[in-house]
């Protein structure tokens, strides 16, 4: 670390790479290769570093992806239980097909930690990567749910209503998602040239715009349902200097590692936990530009 942390009120969030791959191989995925070598991955050290940040930032969100989280409900029942009930938890998770845990157990998982879990974020793509459940079990999921779908290079455009209205029928809201990995400073807030989001504006109903320094949502309506389209840069920390010369790393994101290890940026960065705990904090400047988000 190079200058003293500042973060939002709360605290970052803290995304948990669980300690176990998933079967996909989803083109846009950049996890996938920390997967090809599990050696000292561990769900002991995991919770570790979980106790660690809640004992820092007691009110902060947690995050569990991967690899599939769902794919060993017993080590995922570990890490959850030992989040106290200040913090937001979300599951990223593709609600998989998987050979040895049938969807009744995903389901009875979901019912059982409905108190725990804040959202379910459910991957499901317009062109199929994976062996998806069937749609009509997202609807049976004790917990709120909601779509994720990464519009990826030439994706199919005109397949969009019918893919919406897949999730109309169950009240599940979507979020179309840029790739991160495409996303800079100078097109985070870009639209004349956004070709997704031209789509988007054709095709459904422009209602608002959120953000912050590091993320965005344009919202949209469509016959009810809440859709988002959401850009985010592929790093989370911003250095900015304050109005008295001071100098901050703002952390948007912390991560912990499938080994553990908790570090302050996706690109590799280690936080320097000691330095964490004298952590400045400031309002969240996460806005409404324009019009309507929260319907």
């Amino acid at each position: 670390m190079s200058n003293p942390y500042k973060t939002r009120a709360g605290g970052a969030t803290v995304t948990v790479f669980v300690p176990y791959d998933c079967q996909n191989n989803c083109p846009f995925c950049i996890n996938k290769r920390e997967y090809a070598d599990c050696t000292g991955f561990s769900v002991d050290a995991i919770i570790d570093s979980i106790r660690v940040m809640d004992g820092i930032t007691p009110y902060c969100d947690f995050v569990f992806t991967g690899g599939e989280p769902l794919a060993d409900l017993d080590a995922l029942q570990r890490m959850l239980d030992v989040i106290p009930a200040t913090h937001k938890i979300y599951i990223n998770t593709t609600f998989p097909v998987q050979a040895h845990t049938s969807i009744e157990e995903m389901l009875a998982f979901t019912a059982r930690n409905c108190d725990k879990i804040t959202c379910m974020n459910i991957s499901r793509h317009l062109q199929k990567y994976v062996e998806e459940s069937p749609d009509e079990v997202l609807g049976r999921i004790a917990c709120p749910t909601r779509i994720n779908c990464v519009l990826y290079k030439h994706y199919p455009v005109d397949k969009l209503p019918a893919y919406v209205e897949r999730f109309l029928r169950y009240g599940i809201p979507v979020q179309f998602r840029y790739d991160y990995t495409e996303t800079t400073p100078d097109n985070l807030y870009e639209e004349e040239n956004d070709r997704i989001l031209q789509d988007l504006k054709r095709l459904f109903t422009y209602k608002g715009l959120d953000g912050c320094r590091m993320r965005n949502g344009f919202h949209f309506d469509y016959k009810g349902l809440h859709m988002t389209y959401h850009k985010t840069l592929p790093y989370s920390t911003i250095v900015e200097t304050d109005a008295n010369g001071v100098t901050y790393d703002i952390l948007y994101d912390i991560v912990i590692k499938q080994n553990g290890e908790i570090h302050s940026d996706w690109t590799g960065v280690k936080l320097d936990v000691d330095a964490y705990r004298n952590v400045v904090f400031e309002p969240y400047d996460l806005r409404v530009f324009n019009g309507i988000v929260n319907f």
